[in-house]
């Protein structure tokens, strides 16, 4: 069983999660059924991903009941209008084939469009409709989050952003815990490169005779975040998830923590300037 954490609207959120980019088709039914079998019960997805019947399609398979799992998706930059916010929702719902979505963000702000608050507000009364039952954030800087709770009243249940140990974001996760936001990391993994093959990460994983994969998601939840990571083999989906019966010390955190950096972004994507449409 998966841990999980109590949001700051009541509902409950699984402690690490599957990531779904890119699954699609069939074989990303099978390697999300296959995840599904193996226990994960949040599974992330996006408007963007192109994906969600792939989501929708492998939940009906797995034989999981619909009620024990977290189904996310995400809001487009295109569709920040409030009319085009709230339809483009309902077609997410089609498209899983769900009468409700569990957790839904939006997926940047866009700030040089600037209608995020908008784009928030249709999501708030999508939650209070019931067709949503958290509603959060992906990729908001403070001043987003300041903004969208000054404009509407509402804090966000989730920020996911981007955390991995090249890019720890100490202070976005200070604010986070501020607001009674919790964290979702995408990219834990570094992407599942050079990262991994890091001297630290080695030599903790011979100390506590894991992987380095799993030294990695352990730091995430001993962080307080929620990490997303995506595995299409099921020997991968496995591992990943066994990283609940046993601890960093707070020495081997810090030496992880340590390997962040100025440039530790994956790529061109910093949410002040970044376009997502």
């Amino acid at each position: 069983m998966i841990p999980t954490h109590t949001l700051n609207d009541g509902h409950q959120l699984p402690a690490l999660g599957f990531g779904t980019y890119p699954l699609r088709g069939p074989d990303g039914v099978d390697a999300l059924v296959s995840a599904l079998r193996h226990g994960y019960r949040l599974i992330d997805s996006a408007v963007n991903y192109e994906n969600e019947g792939t989501v929708g399609e492998a939940l009906r398979r797995s034989g999981v009941p619909r009620e024990a799992v977290v189904i996310t998706s995400k809001l487009p930059g295109r569709h920040h209008e409030y009319g085009e916010a709230t339809t483009c929702v309902y077609e997410s719902l089609y498209r899983m084939g769900l009468d409700h979505i569990d957790l839904y963000l939006i997926h940047w702000p866009n700030p040089g469009v600037g209608r995020f608050v908008e784009a928030w507000q249709a999501l708030v009364d999508l939650q209070r409709e019931g067709v949503l039952r958290s509603i959060g954030t992906s990729n908001f800087l403070p001043e987003h989050l300041s903004q969208i709770i000054a404009g509407t009243g509402v804090t966000p249940a989730v920020n996911q952003v981007e955390l991995h140990p090249y890019f720890p974001q100490a202070e976005q996760r200070e604010v986070h815990d501020q607001l009674g936001i919790r964290t979702e990391s995408w990219g834990p993994l570094g992407q599942a490169g050079q990262l991994l093959h890091e001297p630290v990460i080695g030599t903790i994983a011979d100390q506590v005779g894991r992987t380095a994969a799993q030294v990695v998601l352990r730091w995430h939840l001993q962080l307080g975040s929620v990490p997303l990571p995506k595995a299409a083999s099921s020997a991968r989906q496995t591992e990943n998830l066994a990283v609940f019966d046993f601890e960093l010390d707070a020495a081997q955190v810090a030496a992880i923590t340590a390997l962040g950096r100025p440039d530790g972004r994956l790529g061109d994507s910093d949410p002040a300037t970044h376009e997502e449409f």
